[in-house]
């Protein structure tokens, strides 16, 4: 049976409402062509899930298909599998190219199609693994493969006016959520029952804030007890207990775009260890926030910060690095490795940047106080400090619940 390798679903409907304004997303693309102009790339081949959204507008299901946006020096064009019909084309900025199912090496069919007599390619290294690098290899053996991941992702750092807006509101909306963690908590919830009530309220609210959106990925993490050891575990059936320390975790998703509200809470009452250790790191999570000023250097913000814990014996109990970038980024596909509040990375902050501070300690099962603490805020960093688009309460004063 002879079936066609690539399929047209460029009439199937019109192009969808997109985030961004046209200019916008020129912007973009136009930066990144003006990176390959001055390295000699003839064409990008992005396949992440977060730089063919931010180039193009379009956030791919993979469910074990390849995907891809092809960018040379005139056009964008995504590279879609047939089971998703002509969503890929309503959403991408630029045009689509659809692959079908009927041969194993149709999406590098589609590729070739778009990168006839490029000599230079640039590709995620970062997002390649062995097989798929073998694979254009054998599928492209004259072009050469050139790293564009680290650029792109340097790109991304810099937030424009409308990406800021969008994650402004974004964060109103994770504030939301917050409310409604704190309305659902009770002695005998399940921690599933919180983190229903606040995604359900998350969504409804991007709903209406934005009716032309595709709604997904949004959710909350509600732990309770032990499961707040770790700032990742999942939502479980655990029963709040009267004096259980407690954190809530906000996610609201909006076309690929992540906001984060975390909060530590108590069940009714705290014991008075708790509300020292608590207390203690909102102290650093307020200096934290201080230091989020244009010129400082990540790796010195971390140093600054281990040294308040370290003045309370505390810095034992660090868990993670101090905060991280905010756009384009989810828990499932990455974020910008080179923008984190980390010992290791000499990132110097600057205007248009948009940074968590999350300090968060864990103190162990057998101890007083035993629990996770966290408390998580995004700033803006602007030309002459930061602005903080968190406006949910924290610390002991506001959320024994």
């Amino acid at each position: 049976m002879n079936r066609p390798r690539l399929v047209d679903f460029r009439d199937n409907g019109q192009k969808a409402r997109p985030t961004f304004s046209a200019a916008e997303m020129q912007r973009r693309q136009y930066a990144l062509r003006a990176h390959m102009a001055a390295n000699g790339i003839d064409a990008v081949l992005l396949t992440s899930y977060h730089c063919i959204n931010y180039y193009a507008d379009f956030l791919y299901c993979q469910f074990g298909r390849r995907y891809g946006l092809v960018i040379d020096h005139d056009r964008a064009t995504s590279v879609s599998a047939g089971i998703d019909g002509g969503q890929p084309w309503r959403r991408t900025f630029g045009d689509n190219v659809t692959y079908t199912d009927w041969r194993k090496d149709n999406y590098f069919h589609a590729v070739l199609g778009l990168i006839g007599g490029v000599k230079r390619l640039g590709i995620e290294f970062d997002h390649v693994n062995i097989d798929f690098h073998d694979q254009m290899k054998a599928a492209f053996p004259e072009v050469e493969l050139v790293d564009i991941a680290a650029p792109a992702m340097r790109m991304r750092m810099i937030k424009s006016a409308e990406e800021i807006a969008h994650i402004t509101e974004m964060a109103r909306i994770a504030d939301l959520g917050g409310k409604a963690c704190v309305e659902a908590t009770r002695e005998g919830t399940p921690e599933h029952e919180v983190a229903l009530h606040s995604t359900q309220t998350m969504v409804r609210e991007i709903a209406r804030t934005w009716p032309h959106a595709e709604l997904m990925d949004t959710w909350t993490w509600f732990q309770s007890g032990i499961n707040t050891d770790g700032a990742h575990n999942p939502v479980t059936s655990r029963r709040i207990g009267r004096g259980d320390i407690l954190s809530l975790n906000c996610f609201p998703m909006v076309a690929g775009y992540y906001v984060a509200l975390e909060r530590t809470l108590f069940c009714e009452t705290a014991s008075d260890e708790a509300v020292r250790l608590w207390t203690l790191n909102c102290e650093v999570h307020d200096r934290g926030k201080e230091l989020l000023v244009p010129g400082a250097k990540c790796s010195d913000i971390a140093r600054e910060l281990n040294a308040l814990y370290a003045e309370h014996n505390l810095l034992q109990y660090r868990s993670f690095g101090y905060g991280h970038s905010f756009g384009v980024l989810c828990h499932y596909y990455g974020r910008e490795a080179g923008l984190e509040l980390r010992e290791d990375c000499e990132t110097v902050l600057q205007p248009g940047m948009v940074v968590s501070m999350e300090p968060m300690i864990t103190i162990p099962d057998h101890l007083p106080g035993a629990g996770g603490y966290r408390e998580h805020d995004i700033l803006v960093i602007t030309e002459d400090g930061n602005r903080n688009i968190t406006g949910f309460p924290y610390g002991p004063n506001h959320l024994i619940v």
